[in-house]
């Protein structure tokens, strides 16, 4: 119905900003940036609503001139936009989907793929503010993997702030780090997670060569 095989981004000049998203195919686990590119393009084109609402059937005898032309750029819009859709997809989604309109397209596609990012979202967050470092664990090896589920959320474009991501990190280390944790609040110090990661490593280095109870001078040396 809507599909075609021409390239609708090169045939068609008013969609100028739209030939961003020839550049990367929707392939499902990039739904997230690829439905904010087709917004932000489709806004910048005044053809947005035809993803907002379906378009509405007519009656031939009944319509006004009004409701007949607003039926007609509706319809034209609609295909236009279907067409550069269907075109930013991977073969295998743009074949499934080559026959949809866009309102329609859009609705499935979230049933789809957002309910998926929003669920693994959920999961990767439980994950990182689970982890506990044990007694015996390596420290690196759990640094690492907190790091990787903070890299993951970002990917989702979780909005994750910096400090935030630390003082998950900071939490899930057992008591014997306490003394470490406050010099560290105490030092005033900007850290990315791979500096604390080494402010770490430095600390357990001196913890195993001292008793516990003799570590606190050591620790704040650690950090400066």
């Amino acid at each position: 119905m809507y599909g075609n095989g021409n390239d609708p981004i090169a045939q068609n000049s008013n969609f100028t900003l739209l030939s961003i998203l020839s550049k990367e195919k929707l392939t499902g686990p990039n739904y997230m940036d690829w439905i904010r590119n087709m917004k932000m393009s489709l806004r910048y084109e005044n053809k947005w609503y035809v993803i907002k609402r379906t378009l509405a059937e007519i009656g031939e005898t009944t319509a006004t001139p009004d409701e007949i032309t607003f039926y007609n750029k509706h319809h034209d819009d609609a295909t236009k936009v279907a067409c550069v859709m269907v075109a930013t997809m991977e073969p295998e989604l743009h074949k499934f989907y080559e026959d949809y309109g866009p309102y329609e397209m859009c609705l499935d596609l979230a049933k789809m793929f957002h309910k998926k990012v929003i669920q693994e979202h959920y999961e990767v967050l439980i994950s990182l503010i689970s982890c506990k470092l044990k007694e015996g664990d390596s420290l690196c090896a759990h640094v690492q993997r907190m790091q990787r589920y903070v890299e993951r959320l970002e990917k989702l474009k979780v909005s994750f702030d910096k400090e935030l991501a630390i003082d998950i990190v900071l939490k899930s280390l057992p008591s014997n780090y306490d003394q470490f944790i406050l010099t560290y609040h105490l030092s005033n110090t900007e850290t990315t997670l791979i500096q604390l990661h080494n402010l770490l490593q430095t600390a357990e280095s001196v913890m195993k060569k001292n008793h516990v109870s003799s570590t606190s001078s050591a620790l704040v040396m650690s950090i400066r």
